[in-house]
């Protein structure tokens, strides 16, 4: 007998309470709501990145080793995909600490449907820009082998436009101080056009 088969049997004898349909609408607009947020946190969730590897099989997952660049360093890490869209990326810092970081998340089809991301998709989310904070006030951004002080290019608004080159892309970046950016590979997006 298989784990589906046992399942099933074992939940066969439970029933469904009357308000169970009022329920699942509750919790299916609930869910909609967190995979907006999900999908929002997966397109900020970035790492700049570029890869390249080899596949090994693995309990969870697919395993790959990859080189990324982080804060503009090449590194090598193990990065670890998920079945559920999720991504585990395993590395040494400069000081040989192993890091653990990680993202993901879903997307949502033309019919509103959730799926997990994909390999290819995930990997996008790691070529993508990253803008970090340090303790001292400063702002970076890094981008495949870039790493740039942003601090004192922050407008009165506290906005500020980077233009970056790597990978053969060119990212326009709009970044808001201490909340969120967006890119596109065409022009600068408003800050109004995002959160």
């Amino acid at each position: 007998m298989t784990n589906k088969e046992k399942y099933k049997q074992a939940f066969l004898v439970l029933h469904t309470s009357e308000n169970f349909s009022m329920e699942v609408k509750k919790m299916a607009m609930e869910k909609k709501r967190k995979i907006n947020v999900a999908a929002a946190a997966a397109a900020v969730c970035v790492l700049a990145a570029g890869a390249g590897g080899s596949y090994a099989a693995n309990v969870g997952g697919i395993q790959r080793t990859i080189q990324l660049w982080i804060e503009g360093d090449k590194t090598d890490a193990v990065m670890e995909v998920n079945p559920d869209g999720t991504y585990t990326l395993t590395y040494p810092d400069e000081n040989g600490q192993e890091i653990e970081r990680g993202g993901g998340g879903i997307a949502i089809d033309q019919n509103g449907q959730e799926r997990p991301l994909t390999e290819e998709e995930l990997l996008a989310e790691l070529y993508s820009p990253d803008v970090w904070y340090e303790e001292d006030g400063s702002v970076w951004v890094s981008y495949y082998d870039q790493r740039l002080d942003i601090t004192d290019k922050f407008d009165e608004d506290g906005v500020c436009y980077v233009k970056l080159s790597g990978g053969g892309k060119t990212q326009y970046m709009t970044i808001k101080y201490q909340n969120g950016y967006a890119m596109s590979p065409d022009r600068y997006l408003s800050p109004q056009e995002f959160n």
